[in-house]
């Protein structure tokens, strides 16, 4: 069997789709060999955010959706392998993300759930599934996110080149590799898409916003902008992570009790650059000048990228396609990098960027035999 093949598996924030890719590490550079993307099912996909709002939390649901996620999960693998015409006993492992249901980092017992049963997945594909990587950097003392900031640094760091990778998916997250592999540093910034995302749902019943036409197509207003910033996380210092817990709906609808004469293209358009103002700041926090690579769903959506462009106009920006990886499945290889650290007895944690106590081999086996 080689020793080099292993299938990440990615579901975000977003929740849009399950991302399944089977990864090479052979070479000094991960090789993508083949990827997938499974559909969330319209039922699934509204169990999940009823359990991701607090205040819903019910035992039975919480069992069920466990269960199912874990099968979705198994026939995004089977559909990848089915795809590639790779055979499962060539794939050494699946490093699961599972499906984020609460991240409470902060609380005086700091916790993180994830689910998509990793003993499921293992069942239904004939593999052996790593997952559960969040839980033992919380029990360090750590945010147990974000984690990719240490796969970025093995990919993505250059001696003397001063490097941000920024990945907006749902949330959005920096990695700082400022060409000195002591100094990396990463946190969440705030929301990505979650927040655009939800409001073209309910507003347009559209998934999201193609190329940010709607956003482009109304005018942000500064009291709501300047009000929507005035959240306390983004004054938080680092290490910090987030998600749907603090932005959310619910949220959005507080914050625009004020702001009935809106049109809704304008909120869209202000929500847009709540995400790129949010995400500046931070980075200009940092540097004002060097390389940004961008990754994630966000990557694709090309008004947030112009509007970025201009707020960080000493840094040339594009996205990690620059750097050989495509930016859609940049966090799906991650997994699969983080479930070869597991296999090799590595660490695969930053304590500078999640604050934990200190490295440590992140996840858990879960045998298919």
């Amino acid at each position: 069997m080689s020793q080099s093949l292993f299938i990440g598996l990615m579901s975000g924030t977003s929740m849009d789709g399950v991302d399944a890719v089977l990864v090479d590490f052979d070479t000094p550079s991960p090789k993508l060999i083949a990827t997938h993307t499974e559909a969330i099912p319209e039922h699934l996909f509204k169990g999940l955010q009823r359990l991701c709002q607090p205040g819903q939390d019910e035992v039975n649901r919480l069992g069920r959706l466990d269960r199912s996620v874990g099968s979705l999960f198994a026939k995004a693998v089977n559909n990848l392998l089915a795809s590639s015409g790779i055979d499962k006993s060539q794939v050494v492992a699946i490093g699961s993300h599972g499906q984020t249901v609460r991240h409470m980092p902060n609380l005086e017992v700091g916790f993180t759930v994830q689910i998509g049963d990793p003993n499921t997945i293992a069942a239904e594909t004939g593999i052996d599934v790593i997952a559960d990587f969040r839980r033992k950097d919380i029990a360090l003392g750590g945010q147990g996110a974000p984690l990719v900031p240490a796969f970025h640094q093995q990919i993505f760091a250059k001696a003397d080149k001063r490097r941000v990778i920024l990945n907006i998916g749902g949330i959005a997250n920096i990695t700082w590799l400022p060409g000195n592999a002591e100094a990396v540093l990463g946190f969440d910034t705030g929301p990505g898409n979650t927040l655009i995302d939800g409001w073209v749902q309910q507003v347009r019943q559209q998934a999201f916003d193609q190329d940010g036409a709607f956003a482009a197509s109304g005018k942000t207003d500064n009291a709501l902008l300047a009000q929507l910033l005035s959240h306390p996380y983004f004054m938080q210092p680092y290490p910090k992570s987030t998600g749907r817990e603090l932005f959310n709906n619910a949220w959005l609808e507080q914050q625009l009790e004020k702001f009935g004469y809106l049109d809704e293209a304008d909120i869209q358009s202000t929500l847009l650059d709540l995400t790129c103002h949010s995400i500046a700041a931070d980075i200009l926090k940092l540097s004002n000048s060097g390389e940004l690579f961008v990754c994630g769903g966000g990557a694709l959506n090309i008004e947030l990228m112009n509007r970025l462009q201009a707020l960080l106009p000493g840094f040339t920006m594009t996205t990690t396609s620059a750097l050989g990886v495509d930016p859609k499945w940049v966090e799906a290889i991650a997994f699969a990098w983080l479930a070869l650290r597991h296999h090799q007895g590595l660490p695969a944690n930053l304590p500078a960027v999640t604050g934990a106590k200190r490295e440590a081999v992140l996840g858990a086996r879960f045998p298919a035999a």
